[in-house]
């Protein structure tokens, strides 16, 4: 492949997790699959870039991901995967907005993005479909995303379809 690519891993956070202020559908699996895509990438030599969102600091802005709290941390799991990513932070659900992503991708050289994680739906489709990643070719790891419910997961899905190739890790990563 002639583009350098770059794994981008969002808001695969503790609030999500069971125990947390607001589980996923199908959490734990979808880690395990992020954390095989993220062991392969470094195996690929490919950067892997974490993004962790950090609720806005005013009161009542938002039920989780509240700063100093367990549940805003990026889980120990894909911490471990992952010691040397990147961590850019967000408060909004497109990835470039406000942060320094199109920095970060600039120094790596990054032309091609594999993007999942957590919500499906938001989050995920936001960074995928944002203005500041048409200059990217994007795909979206199926796999490795995840959102509420198996309904809402197939609807973005799907919907992304039509915009970026939306293929699963092991298809890519190979």
């Amino acid at each position: 492949m002639s583009s350098r690519r770059a794994l981008i891993v969002i808001d695969v956070q503790n609030d999500y997790f069971p125990g947390g202020a607001y589980p996923l559908w199908r959490t734990e699996e979808t880690l395990d699959a992020i954390v095989i895509a993220v062991t392969r990438a470094r195996e690929l030599g490919i950067p892997v870039v974490l993004v962790q969102h950090m609720a806005p600091p005013r009161p009542g802005a938002t039920p989780f991901f509240t700063e100093d709290t367990s549940g805003v941390k990026v889980h120990p799991r894909l911490e471990a995967a992952a010691p040397e990513a990147i961590i850019v932070t967000k408060q909004f659900a497109d990835s470039f907005h406000q942060t320094r992503l199109q920095e970060v991708l600039r120094e790596s050289g990054a032309q091609e993005l594999l993007i999942c994680g957590m919500m499906t739906q938001n989050c995920v489709t936001h960074t995928a479909i944002s203005k500041a990643a048409e200059p990217y070719a994007i795909t979206v790891l199926e796999n490795c995303s995840t959102t509420v419910d198996a309904m809402i997961h197939g609807f973005a899905i799907r919907a992304l379809a039509i915009r970026v190739p939306v293929l699963s890790s092991s298809e890519v990563l190979v």
